[in-house]
């Protein structure tokens, strides 16, 4: 792949001006040789595998990091699904490994490590079980690791018996780190068709379909489109405006493109997917809601809010995919709430409901992201929460996913603080209606007819 002049000189701007970046490069990689340990050497196993084969991570891509003048805003590991170490050992073994595999992230200087996860749409072993039990501790007493649970497909229905597990452990989770505004929340996320491939945390894992070892990219740059919006003025029609999205994308993805290959190279690794995101940062200027008032909105929250996500993430998806060779992960837009400073303020002016939030997640690429709520909800109500966002995903055959932080202590109105690229958020208030019954007759909603496809 050969870059123009112009090119190289437009992605340098990018950059200074624009808050673009490399927003990640995650090493895929299976654990699944550990398997065979003993449950006395299983952790140390875990750790050994993981620094043997990722200990040039850092220091490779922070040199294509400089060769390029690109920032890497992080460096991260997927794991493949801890949960498949788990079965038929002792409960105390997934702590064990968790504690392992964040001193091994810590050792290699990462950022975050993902894959304390379990796939439980269909059912939960002995071993999920124990892992998802251990989840309280695990987040709250570790500082990268990063855990997630599919609990839905379209294939297959949805599993409201672990839902409203896993929304028992997040409170205990919530209670465990209040003193940071329920930090260990942000560490984990509920999915519903969940992909194999995304390098973004806090839901990324390694599949088990993605072989020994892999590397991929993902991509950010709203303020770049920002930019390109401004630039285009508003003249132009939103078929015309849809364009200059795709366009920009394209450029932006050629970068990712880049990286990707000499990375992979480097690090003698497979190549992965280039994850074509918009991901915010509280930073002013690297905002998705700014991108959806350029589009022509007074505030994010208001009517036609929805619309204008739906152009923006169709046109990033079209431009990156005709600009790298293998596109995967989320690719579209992202919508953390405490992350992006537009939303921060739509939230605080009382323009960003719950509700609107998940009318979003029906046409952007995640879910409820980064949304701090109060602390004494009812474990049914949260579960009831993920329930209807997994249902989304589930019917629209589409993932979505809720990283969604209850509070300890604190009411709507009040704020949580997360600090550094986390942001902070007010909290949004819940509705005080009960959802307790439908979790008392448990089971799994089934598959919709849409999962028929054989």
């Amino acid at each position: 792949m050969t870059f123009q002049l112009g090119e190289i000189l437009e992605s340098i701007s990018f950059v200074s001006q624009d808050h673009f970046d490399i927003r990640t490069v995650t090493m895929g990689l299976s654990l699944r040789e550990c398997q065979g340990a003993s449950d006395h050497l299983i952790a140390n196993c875990v750790y050994d595998h993981i620094m043997r084969s990722a200990e040039s991570l850092v220091p490779e891509v922070n040199k294509v990091s400089q060769r390029f003048n690109v920032p890497v805003a992080n460096k991260r590991i997927s794991l493949t699904p801890v949960a498949i170490l788990c079965d038929g050992r002792n409960a105390t073994i997934p702590l064990k490994i968790a504690k392992s595999i964040d001193r091994a992230a810590e050792q290699l200087g990462l950022d975050f490590i993902g894959g304390y996860s379990a796939i439980v749409d269909r059912g939960i072993t002995p071993g999920e079980q124990h892992l998802i039990d251990s989840l309280p501790e695990a987040l709250s007493s570790t500082k990268r690791l990063c855990s997630s649970f599919n609990v839905a497909t379209t294939r297959s229905g949805l599993n409201m018996d672990a839902i409203s597990l896993i929304a028992q452990r997040m409170l205990e989770l919530a209670n465990a780190t209040r003193n940071q505004d329920a930090i260990g929340c942000a560490k984990l996320v509920v999915f519903s068709n969940a992909v194999e491939d995304n390098p973004f945390m806090a839901g990324a894992f390694h599949g088990i379909s993605m072989g020994e070892r892999c590397i991929s990219v993902g991509i950010s740059g709203p303020g770049v489109i920002a930019q390109a919006l401004r630039d285009a003025g508003p003249e132009l029609n939103l078929h015309e405006l849809a364009e200059v999205i795709k366009k920009t994308s394209f450029k932006m993805t050629r970068v990712g493109e880049l990286f990707l290959g000499e990375c992979s190279k480097a690090l003698n690794a497979e190549r992965g997917i280039i994850d074509v995101s918009l991901a915010p940062t509280p930073l002013p200027g690297d905002s998705v809601g700014e991108v959806l008032e350029l589009v022509g909105l007074e505030r994010v929250g208001a009517h036609g809010t929805t619309v204008a996500l739906a152009l923006v993430n169709d046109a990033i998806k079209k431009g990156g995919m005709m600009a790298a060779s293998r596109v995967g992960g989320m690719s579209g837009a992202f919508i953390p709430v405490s992350e992006d400073a537009n939303m921060i303020q739509s939230a605080e002016l009382g323009h960003l409901s719950l509700a609107k939030l998940e009318a979003l997640t029906c046409v952007c690429s995640v879910g409820l992201d980064m949304i701090a709520i109060p602390g004494d909800i009812p474990a049914s109500t949260l579960a009831a929460i993920i329930a209807d966002e997994a249902a989304l995903g589930m019917v629209n055959s589409k993932t979505t996913g809720v990283r969604i932080i209850p509070v300890p202590g604190k009411k709507a109105g009040e704020w949580a603080r997360f600090g550094g690229l986390l942001g902070e958020t007010p909290i949004l208030p819940v509705s005080t209606l009960s959802s307790e019954g439908i979790f008392k007759r448990g089971g799994f909603v089934p598959t919709p007819c849409q999962g028929f496809r054989n």
